[in-house]
């Protein structure tokens, strides 16, 4: 489709050919004069398009005078902003990183080694995963060493050496000359199509590297297993909800069958549900929760879980101002 240009000292220099406001389009073209609308007119009808360019029926180049805009449905262009809100909110939670999992097995499970504080550290930790390389980086690309990575837990010598040997043994990070590389099949960051690493038995969300960082400075010491349960609901929960779920994988909303607070607390292996509860309710981001907890319309003795996408977020964009308008 073509559309005229606003002149550029409208644009007060500004050279690059940004999407006209559809307002200022109209004002602008009610004061064109006759000629000039007729002009337009008749290039829209006759114009010929090479090589991105736009000429006139005479063969006069009129780049300066029109444009070509793709032209898009409505359907098309709500799909577009959904994705541009989807992008904005991956910056705004300073981008993501892969988190890997087995569905509905528990982390404990898969890592059994592991105290629930040490499943924070390991969540902490994989925020700093390497773009493609998973080797383990400060934002501006300076690797991180051992001693680097201690000061980054805030650990005790003691402490971080057990805690170290561990995510050693387990094969979630391994040594190498020029730094430490964490397991792909635990974090990743990067286009998955990139990924050398066999990852087709796992499941995958959005983990978000700010967000992550910035719980993990405030609940830091006592509270620390308390963020741990973020990291040990992943495999349960629903990619287009964000709601814990039995079935997690069941695209169709209506079929989800989610959990209760009752069965989560069996699974973590907390033996008072109302602690598990105050774990959950206890746990905020900027003063909003990262665990809402709603009484199931069903049964209002029970509660369902539901987790903030600033957190995690594996679902489309189109799904996602739906999810958030529950913690704002």
């Amino acid at each position: 489709m073509i559309t005229f240009k606003e002149s550029k000292t409208f644009w007060c220099g500004v050279r690059k050919k940004l999407a006209v406001d559809r307002v200022r389009e109209f004002r602008y073209w009610q004061n064109l004069t006759p000629r000039a609308k007729r002009g337009f007119l008749s290039l829209k009808e006759n114009a010929i398009v090479k090589d991105g360019r736009i000429y006139d029926k005479n063969g006069n180049d009129r780049s300066d005078f029109a444009e070509l805009v793709l032209k898009t449905t409505d359907k098309q262009r709500k799909a577009l902003k959904a994705v541009d809100e989807l992008t904005a909110h991956e910056i705004e939670n300073g981008g993501f990183v892969f988190a890997f999992f087995e569905s509905t097995k528990t982390m404990k499970e898969r890592f059994p080694a592991l105290s629930q504080s040490d499943m924070a550290r390991l969540m902490f930790v994989g925020t700093y995963t390497g773009y493609v390389t998973g080797r383990l980086e400060f934002d501006n690309g300076r690797k991180i060493n051992k001693k680097d990575l201690e000061k980054l837990v805030k650990m005790s010598e003691r402490k971080f050496r057990d805690f170290y040997k561990k995510l050693i043994a387990k094969n979630i990070i391994r040594e190498e000359s020029d730094g430490i590389y964490m397991n792909p099949s635990v974090f990743y960051r990067g286009l998955l199509k990139d990924c050398e690493y066999d990852l087709r038995e796992y499941q995958h969300t959005r983990l978000f590297r700010k967000t992550v960082r910035e719980l993990y400075e405030k609940y830091n010491g006592r509270s620390l297993k308390q963020l741990a349960i973020i990291y040990a609901v992943l495999p349960f929960v629903n990619f287009k909800t964000n709601v814990v779920c039995f079935n997690p994988t069941e695209p169709d909303e209506d079929k989800l069958k989610p959990m209760d607070l009752t069965h989560l607390a069996e699974l973590l292996q907390y033996k008072d549900t109302t602690k598990l509860r105050k774990a959950l309710e206890g746990i905020k981001l900027d003063g909003k929760p990262v665990f809402w907890l709603p009484h199931n319309v069903h049964d209002k003795r029970q509660r369902r879980i539901i987790i903030n996408p600033r957190v995690v977020y594996a679902g489309p964009a189109k799904s996602l101002n739906a999810i958030k308008v529950l913690f704002n």
